[in-house]
């Protein structure tokens, strides 16, 4: 079935970027419109619905931030993901040190996170109902966590030694979050710990690596 794999002959998507894509989200409402974030700060939201009608159709794009837009990223987009409970807001954290949280309907910036350096990876936890927390993994080994409600970037979590590259929450238990980082570490946190870190995986179960002089807790070579 793999190897069978091909694209849809039916369905094409309308090229819009002039640049590379580095970011995809699909809305877990519907299922129906499609948010794209590129490495020249660009953002088309699509709808992937077949309005035509016809066997064969193009995905329209509805709207655009584009770089003449106020609130446009100045550098490469390299998360973009919606509100998980409602389509009338979604996310983006961009090379240019910020996230930033849009209103759908105006396309405008309704909030924006400020950080020290490049932002890598964001995530909203999809079935959080007690908090409203955005995870950010930055140049910075804290794991940055943005408070919708406050507006606050207060909460972090120490642990890593070097940049955070890639933060998921758990998909199903609303204080579990996972980072990577460039330090070659996994970490699991309950981000309602004092300590925060629930456990450090470990490739080699505590052993040492045949391939390298440094002791357990070695995820990644």
């Amino acid at each position: 079935r793999v190897l069978s794999l091909e694209l849809n002959k039916d369905r094409d998507v309308e090229r819009i970027h002039g640049s590379g894509i580095n970011t995809l989200d699909i809305e877990p409402v519907e299922g129906r419109y499609m948010l794209s974030g590129g490495s020249d700060g660009v953002i088309v939201l699509y709808d992937l619905e077949n309005l035509s009608r016809k066997p064969s159709y193009t995905c329209k794009a509805l709207c655009s931030v584009g770089r003449s837009h106020p609130d446009v990223h100045r550098f490469s987009v390299e998360t973009v993901q919606w509100y998980p409970h409602d389509t009338g807001m979604f996310t983006s954290s961009s090379f240019d040190k910020t996230l930033k949280i849009w209103d759908t309907q105006t396309l405008q910036a309704a909030d924006v996170f400020h950080f020290e350096g490049t932002v890598y990876s964001h995530h909203m936890s999809p079935v959080a109902t007690k908090h409203c927390l955005i995870a950010v993994g930055t140049k910075s080994p804290q794991v940055q966590l943005c408070d919708l409600k406050s507006g606050s970037c207060s909460h972090i979590l120490q642990g890593h030694r070097q940049e955070v590259l890639a933060v998921s929450w758990s998909p199903r238990h609303e204080y579990v979050l996972a980072t990577a980082s460039a330090d070659n570490r996994v970490k699991l946190w309950d981000v309602r710990r004092a300590s925060g870190c629930l456990t450090t995986l470990d490739q080699h179960n505590g052993e040492k690596s045949k391939a390298s002089s440094e002791a357990g807790n070695t995820e990644y070579n």
